[in-house]
């Protein structure tokens, strides 16, 4: 049905964040439901969020970033085009990222993620997100989500608690002494994921990240 071209623009494309060992898809910051409220609010993980900055704010990023939110929202070969390319790139690295920009904008959205994510079996995928509401809605309309799915619930504010209900979270901490599980070691080896996959692994609770 697709080749790797097709699948391309039925998407809008892929990101591949220089940190990360895996393809990811992101959307426009600027279109975040709780992130638009956050990042008025100083302390809070949205502050001085990092995707209006750099590259992102270039016009052809932001261009392409709308393209792939109205093709999510509108495309009816969405779903399929995502499926054959998390599975093809899924070859060589079985991890992706959902959103390294942007975040879910609503219960739709999120039943097209789990749609893909049932699609490739063999690739694990991380959803990070800080509409509490719609992960709430999902779980209580259809129960848990796949075996290949971590959803982790992003904390409000920097070093904040990790959020209670679902059993999976990060946060961001200034101080490793706080961190409630797992620190991201990302800081001490070139802002870069290496061989850790700790937020792809549900054995970890929650993920810390320290602040820059």
């Amino acid at each position: 049905m697709y080749n790797v071209k097709t699948a391309w623009v039925e998407v809008g494309g892929l990101a591949k964040p220089s940190k990360m060992p895996s393809y990811a898809y992101s959307l426009p910051a600027k279109k975040c439901i709780t992130g638009a409220k956050l990042r008025a609010i100083k302390g809070s993980v949205c502050y001085g969020c990092y995707a209006f900055k750099g590259n992102y704010v270039y016009p052809v990023v932001q261009k392409c970033l709308d393209k792939r939110l109205d093709l999510m929202n509108n495309n009816i070969k969405w779903i399929s085009a995502m499926s054959f390319l998390v599975n093809w790139y899924g070859k060589k690295v079985k991890y992706f990222r959902w959103h390294d920009s942007g975040d879910l904008q609503s219960l739709q959205h999120l039943c097209k993620i789990v749609k893909v994510v049932k699609n490739t079996p063999t690739i694990t995928h991380w959803l990070p997100t800080r509409e509490v509401k719609i992960i709430k809605e999902y779980k209580e309309k259809y129960g848990e989500f796949p075996s290949n799915l971590i959803v982790r619930i992003s904390a409000t504010m920097i070093n904040g608690l990790p959020h209670k209900f679902h059993k999976h979270s990060s946060t961001v901490i200034t101080d490793t002494k706080i961190a409630s599980n797992w620190v991201c070691p990302s800081s001490k080896q070139g802002n870069k994921c290496m061989d850790c996959r700790a937020c792809w692994d549900k054995n970890v609770s929650d993920v810390s990240y320290i602040k820059h």
